[in-house]
């Protein structure tokens, strides 16, 4: 697994240790739910400014990728705070595992449908006995949640529509595989214009316009690691230069998308899509001051548990977040 830690900008924490006769830093572990892009740019801006070695941190940013659920990195011990989706969260907790938002850096939702504008879908009535390409690994919570309230059956069958599991990529459109498919404002969607397919040509549903979106990209630990102080003062912490991270990268986005690009390992990136994402990503973190709004908690478990015979959760959940942290973080 690529690993990128603030090391690559900034004095190891031993070396810090030595020139400043400071205990040594606090080591954070932090599991990203995607690649090394621009999704993230708050926590490298954070690293490759310093701002979590302010904090007395040494954090190690964990890639994530089409393999990789966050979920049970956080389960197995290999992360102390992860990047996940709040359906899927919800959903985890339901199954057992006590996940808890401390932070809410994404204030909207970047998650919509995209689909060509000859298959003959103006309306989400028209998604009757199409093909649609849905993410899966706990981002298809959002979805069957939709498509339920639409009563839209998803198995395939005559008046439903059926799905296809969608790889992380824009294939399936791009073949008319699909008539629409997954995509984010501030990712696939590009990627589409730069295959070629002109704006025009396209019809686009924004969850968030339906009423039907869900909170992205939240920060979450363990419920029973908050009982420990040490571990929640360091979540203080971490939250803190995080949020200072996700608001130098909003005003600044070309130099954040820059910072990405150096992070990423793998050279899979370019500065164009980086510098788009960064610009898309900053207007879904607008507005937040990295502490989850409770109205937008509740309408995401609301549109969560209206799904129908197949409902995401069954119940709608307690302690799934909380303010302790943020309140201490943002003073």
């Amino acid at each position: 697994m690529e690993v990128y830690t603030m090391k690559k900008f900034l004095m190891t924490a031993a070396a810090l240790a030595l020139a400043t006769g400071a205990h040594a830093a606090d080591t954070v572990k932090l599991q990203l739910k995607w690649v090394t892009q621009a999704q993230f740019a708050g926590y490298y801006v954070a690293a490759s400014k310093g701002y979590y070695t302010d904090e007395g941190l040494d954090v190690t940013i964990l890639p994530g990728g089409p393999d990789i659920a966050p979920e049970q990195v956080i389960a197995g011990g290999g992360a102390d705070v992860i990047v996940d989706w709040l359906p899927a969260a919800l959903a985890a907790r339901e199954k057992g595992l006590p996940l808890v938002n401390i932070a809410q850096p994404f204030k909207h939702s970047g998650l919509m449908l995209t689909c060509l504008k000859e298959s003959g879908i103006a309306t989400p009535a028209d998604f009757k006995d199409k093909t649609l390409g849905v993410w899966f690994y706990g981002n298809e919570y959002p979805f069957l949640s939709w498509m339920s309230q639409l009563g839209l059956k998803t198995d395939g069958s005559a008046g439903g529509v059926t799905v296809l599991k969608q790889g992380f990529n824009v294939d399936p459109l791009l073949q008319k595989q699909a008539a629409c498919i997954s995509t984010m404002t501030y990712n696939e969607y590009g990627q589409v214009l730069e295959a070629g397919i002109k704006a025009e040509d396209l019809v686009t549903f924004k969850y968030e316009d339906q009423g039907v979106a869900t909170l992205e990209d939240g920060l979450y630990v363990l419920e029973d690691k908050l009982k420990d102080a040490a571990f929640a003062d360091k979540m203080v912490k971490f939250v803190r230069a995080s949020e200072k991270g996700w608001k130098y990268a909003e005003a600044n986005p070309d130099e954040a998308a820059g910072i990405v690009m150096e992070a990423d390992q793998t050279g899979a990136q370019t500065e164009a899509h980086q510098k788009f994402m960064m610009g898309e990503v900053a207007k879904l973190t607008a507005g937040s001051n990295g502490a989850l709004d409770p109205a937008d908690f509740d309408r995401t478990v609301k549109t969560l548990l209206a799904g129908g015979s197949d409902p995401v959760i069954t119940k709608a959940p307690v302690g799934a977040w909380t303010h302790d942290i943020t309140d201490k973080a943002l003073q």
